[in-house]
């Protein structure tokens, strides 16, 4: 009965189109399924979901902007629009315009509190998830206006001041400056979006606060504002307040038909109301400047009326900041620009798990099993366990009845990703298996089982996953590498899980089943090696070497299924140091078609376990691509340097850059600990001292430091075992190796490393 109601809705889609002189929709997606593989799934539904958002806000762009250029418009329309300015994309047969070019922007916000204010480049500040936007303008009498988002450059900044996440924007436009700080505060258990603006100019001026019906996505529409006769408040769409901390001294709104409210300043006809059926209203509130003298605005929206925010949350006790970095891992190295990329990364991880983990503030503000397993490694690595545990203690209620852990469907590393985290939690903080654990522990185990594929004894892909989405960026559907190597990886941490939780006999069973599985991808390998002419691996059994390869390093870093040196590791790592790399670092063609950062630091990953020292200059890289807040989008555009897909702020990167500098202070290699093998020479100057800690591995707390000194190292560590190693090695690149024996459960050592 279901494949003849297939075959009828088949033929009235087809029969529609035609009629209609349409291509035959039906033809073309049969067509498209034969680039891939057969799969249950052809793409998930989020994913698909997503994309039509993302493109339906790309149509009201298209209608909205490039007719109304004369508008005051977001950093990135400014730049993607201008015909002179290198990330002009030409529009013809778009049929949506979208930020391909300048995906940038750092969220703000409190520990525990899943509200977050991001600030663009230009400074605009968008308050709530996916809304409309505050500027700042200077209006100048003699018209030499400053407008933020077309400026070419700014000065941008995240810190803490004064246990606040503050990000600070400033700009300079010849005698004009304008600046402002954003950061959120508590207000008697609601979270509160704090601006304060000053601008200054040599002659008279005015300070303009603007409200905007667009982001750095593009329009977000404001359909009536309307300011209280205090001349303090603005009421948009009826129900969200921006409040001002003093009176105007003129205000101004208008709708699409009249235009920006750009043509009423400074001197037209006020008016405090505006309705637009368009969505398009525009408002102003305008500050008299003194010449030469700064003035200061102060603003404030309140957030709690975000859609997006749990009601339970909003009652609860926030953590300030000082509190929950207390006790964490601190990094002290010679290079200042690692130690500020490595807080401000740490800031991201906090701000981003305040129950579950968000790979990203704004387009990537929901779960994925995938991005949670990294996200949550570095939490615990740099000491932070609260936040793993809150995350982890969703995991039995995202199970399917089936054992999967679902979060995407279609995506065969889920299941991996989550066994593995699990058990990466309990060896970490040497904590018992809690018991509501075990059951979804086993499920999640034999969902793996049951899944592997079983047809042809003899095809390629006999005993892998079956063909999925898997992470979007390697390509159409396939039975990727990355699938298995972390469906092993869970059965490995399942068998451990439950070995601690007593239970021996399926523990062994699992140990058989993932050394076996192991095997059968190794002989695949095999076949590639002779298939390939190298060792490296490709992304399926059924590839060529591309960009899709770095999917395969998964079993290098970060599951550790190999030797360090492993020539299939290393021999992949050099395939995609020589054709896949752009400006420094892993330019993935593949959906993303940028350059990536926590890719990039994977590869870096791999160099480091094998002893290679390049892994330096891809950290190097990533760190030149950094932003001025210390964040990476998703995807990093190879011309302009901005995001190019993804998030703005993307937290897997901040994860991959915590991990990158614990691990070359302290790392795991097996059951043994290796200290400082990422101690690069340009950090080996006398009377350095360079520190980490406390860290968490799978042995135990532990916090290293390393004192430089004419003729040697004095390299000394105190920690705090739950299982001690079976040994230390204290390894400096390009210097003897000195191996240490463990003594106890609390140790606190001293060692001298002559310099070779």
């Amino acid at each position: 009965m279901k494949s003849i109601k297939g075959w009828f809705w088949r033929l009235f889609v087809r029969r529609a189109a035609l009629r209609q002189g349409f291509i035959d929709p039906v033809a073309v997606l049969s067509r498209l399924r034969r680039f891939a593989h057969p799969s249950e799934v052809d793409e998930p539904l989020e994913l698909i979901r997503a994309g039509l958002i993302f493109h339906a806000r790309g149509l009201l762009n298209t209608r909205a902007i490039q007719h109304n250029l004369d508008w005051v418009w977001p950093y990135w329309v400014e730049r993607q629009f201008d015909p002179e300015d290198v990330a002009f994309i030409p529009r013809a047969f778009s049929l949506t315009h979208v930020n391909l070019a300048h995906r940038n922007w750092t969220a703000t916000g409190l520990p525990g509190m899943p509200v977050y204010p991001i600030v663009d480049p230009g400074g605009l500040v968008t308050p709530f998830y996916d809304g409309w936007s505050i500027d700042a303008w200077i209006i100048t009498e003699d018209r030499l206006h400053v407008f933020p988002s077309k400026q070419k450059t700014s000065d941008q900044s995240l810190a803490l001041a004064e246990d606040r996440l503050e990000i600070e924007t400033r700009h300079q436009s010849g005698n004009a400056s304008l600046s402002s700080v954003v950061y959120v505060s508590d207000d008697d258990g609601q979270p509160v979006c704090n601006i304060q603006y000053t601008g200054r100019y040599t002659g008279p001026a005015w300070l303009a606060v603007t409200l905007r019906p667009a982001n750095p996505e593009g329009v977000s529409l404001i359909e009536k504002v309307e300011q209280e006769k205090d001349r303090c408040t603005w009421h948009i769409n009826g129900r969200r307040v921006l409040q001002f901390c003093e009176p105007a001294d003129r205000s101004f709104s208008s709708n699409y038909l009249d235009g920006d409210v750009l043509f009423r300043l400074p001197d037209g006809i006020e008016k405090e109301y505006s309705e637009c059926s368009t969505g398009m209203a525009t408002a102003a509130s305008l500050y008299r400047m003194e010449p030469g003298l700064d003035r200061t605005v102060n603003v404030r929206v309140f957030l709690a009326e975000d859609e997006t925010l749990d009601r339970t949350a909003k009652r609860s006790v926030y953590t300030s900041w000082k509190e929950v970095l207390s006790g964490s891992a601190r990094l002290n190295v010679p290079d200042r620009r690692c130690m500020e990329l490595y807080d401000q990364a740490v800031y991201t991880l906090i701000l981003l798990s305040p129950d579950d983990v968000y790979p990203g503030p704004y387009t990537y503000k929901r779960f994925w099993f995938r991005d949670a397993a990294f996200l949550l490694n570095a939490l615990l690595c740099a000491g932070f366990t609260s936040q793993p545990y809150r995350a982890l203690s969703r995991y039995p209620g995202r199970q399917k009845v089936t054992g999967f852990f679902h979060s995407q469907d279609g995506e065969w590393d889920s299941n991996g990703e989550a066994l593995w985290i699990m058990n990466r939690y309990v060896t970490i903080t040497g904590s018992k298996v809690p018991d509501r654990w075990l059951t979804p522990i086993k499920k999640g185990a034999h969902w793996i089982l049951r899944k592997r594929s079983d047809s042809k004894p003899h095809s390629a892909h006999a005993g892998l996953m079956p063909p999925g989405f898997s992470a979007e960026h390697l390509g159409p559907n396939d039975y990727y590498y990355w699938d298995n190597f972390w469906s092993v990886a869970g059965l490995l941490s399942a068998a451990e899980l439950l070995r601690r939780g007593g239970d021996h006999e399926e523990a062994d069973r699992l140990d058989s089943e993932s050394a076996a599985y192991l095997q059968r991808i190794s002989d695949t390998l095999a076949e590639c090696r002779e298939r390939l002419g190298r060792p490296a691996m490709p992304a399926s059994p059924y590839r060529r070497l591309d960009a899709g390869a770095i999917g395969s390093l998964s079993a290098g870093y970060p599951l550790q299924l190999w030797p360090g040196d492993d020539p299939r590791l290393c021999d992949t790592a050099e395939f995609l140091m020589k054709h896949c790399f752009v400006k420094g670092g892993f330019f993935q063609d593949m959906i993303h078609s940028g350059i990536n950062a926590y890719l990039t630091l994977h590869i870096a990953q791999i160099l480091l376990r094998s002893g290679d020292p390049r892994f330096m200059d891809l950290v190097n890289a990533v760190a030149d691509l950094a932003s001025p807040t210390g964040q990476w989008p998703e995807a990093i555009h190879p011309r302009t340097l901005g995001g190019c897909m993804g998030d703005g702020h993307h937290a897997w990167a901040s994860a991959e850059w915590v991990m990158m500098l614990r691990n070359m202070f302290v790392r795991e290699e097996g059951r043994e600990l290796v200290i400082g093998s990422g101690i690069i020479r340009d950090w080996q100057s006398p009377g350095s001292v360079l520190s980490f800690g406390p860290g968490l591995t799978t042995f135990g707390s532990i916090e290293v430091e390393i004192e430089l000194r004419r003729t040697d190292f004095h390299v000394s560590w105190e920690a705090r075992w739950h299982n001690p190693p079976t040994g230390i090695v204290v390894a400096f690149p390009g210097q003897e190796t000195v191996k240490v024996e463990p003594v106890s459960k609390g140790e606190a050592s001293v060692r001298r490393i002559r310099k070779v």
